[in-house]
């Protein structure tokens, strides 16, 4: 683990040598399916007013970002999958910031095909070029979740936070790849009603010209959820699920293509798989050693004293606690991702 940078009172840590399970922002996470969240990166250049996990570069819950050495990443993967028993069919890219960002993706990519059958990549797309679309093709990409919000470039520069942004140009490359390239587009905009109501018929529209979802849906549209540490837009509600599902009805009936999916796990192949062992359970008192800067502000990353899992510590201070053995008791183990607060007395 190196300390690259400190900017705007952020960290930027680049990670070759900590467990990777553990932690919800970088690393391997496995939910007990066949499917492998791999996250290389929490770095994101947009700044979204509805982002659930407040990235981007004016982010205010962040004092961390981290990057994690790509032959690193690919060992941890290996490993859980061989612990599995190869019961992992895809590996999916994503994160809580932009795998785009990523400078290794290609070779992670082909690292993981080595492993996994499949292998699907999630973005807003900015960073996306011709060039690393196609390096991307090669090393074997085979899926690219792409969430788009709005065709409109001045709301995509207000719902992206971004003056700088420019969706027309993100709109070519989703061309491309569905037209010249035979990776696979999913399109993913998320529904902020109020703000962006007229703007998910179009985007279907057009998504339906340019052939996205070659073998998977074209469409999977999200609903805009409220998160503790996530950005609220003003006047945009958090709708029911069922007025969801009405509106997708509705869209359904209108453009002929399903976006509702009672069978979303069969549709995308997911099944229950055998599970890493989750090394702790909620109240169970912990001896960790604190070893860097937590994710969130008030938060330090810590291992326990088989140095094999990461634990997330909240309320404490990395400059307080740098390098110092404490007893933390669990609060959270969901999905192996540990969440603890400090013992005391």
């Amino acid at each position: 683990m190196k300390l690259v940078a400190r900017f705007r009172g952020r960290y930027f840590i680049y990670v070759d040598d900590l467990p990777l399970v553990g932690h919800i922002a970088f690393g391997v996470i496995d939910r007990g399916t066949n499917v492998l969240q791999v996250r290389p990166t929490t770095v994101c250049p947009l700044n979204c007013i509805f982002c659930s996990v407040d990235a981007g570069p004016y982010s205010r819950s962040r004092q961390s970002e981290y990057i994690v050495d790509v032959d690193h990443l690919l060992w941890w993967v290996k490993k859980v999958y061989e612990f599995k028993g190869g019961e992992v069919d895809e590996a999916l890219i994503d994160g809580v910031g932009d795998p785009m960002t990523y400078g290794k993706l290609p070779e992670l990519v082909l690292g993981l095909k080595k492993i996994v059958k499949r292998v699907a990549l999630e973005t807003h797309g900015v960073n996306l070029t011709e060039k690393n679309i196609r390096a991307l093709e090669e090393a074997g990409l085979d899926r690219i979740n792409l969430s788009i919000d709005t065709l409109d470039p001045e709301k995509a520069k207000f719902l992206q936070g971004c003056r700088w942004y420019d969706v027309r140009k993100v709109a070519r490359m989703a061309e491309f790849i569905a037209r010249e390239t035979s990776i696979d587009l999913h399109i993913t905009p998320v529904w902020l009603p109020g703000l962006n109501d007229d703007d998910i018929p179009k985007i279907i529209e057009w998504g339906l010209s340019i052939g996205a979802g070659k073998r998977f849906p074209p469409f999977g549209i999200q609903k805009f959820l409220k998160h503790r540490h996530g950005r609220k837009p003003p006047g945009v509600r958090e709708v029911s699920w069922s007025e969801f599902w009405r509106f997708l009805e509705e869209l359904e009936k209108r453009f002929g293509v399903s976006l509702r999916y009672p069978e979303l796990n069969k549709v995308f192949g997911i099944r229950r798989a055998r599970r890493i062992p989750i090394k702790y359970g909620v109240g169970e008192r912990v001896s960790v050693k604190v070893i860097a800067p937590g994710w969130l502000k008030n938060e330090v990353l810590a291992v326990d004293r088989d140095e094999d899992v990461l634990i997330t510590v909240v309320g404490l201070s990395f400059e307080d606690l740098r390098r110092r053995v404490v007893t933390v008791r669990i609060d959270s183990c969901k999905d192996g991702i540990f969440i603890a607060r400090r013992c005391r007395g």
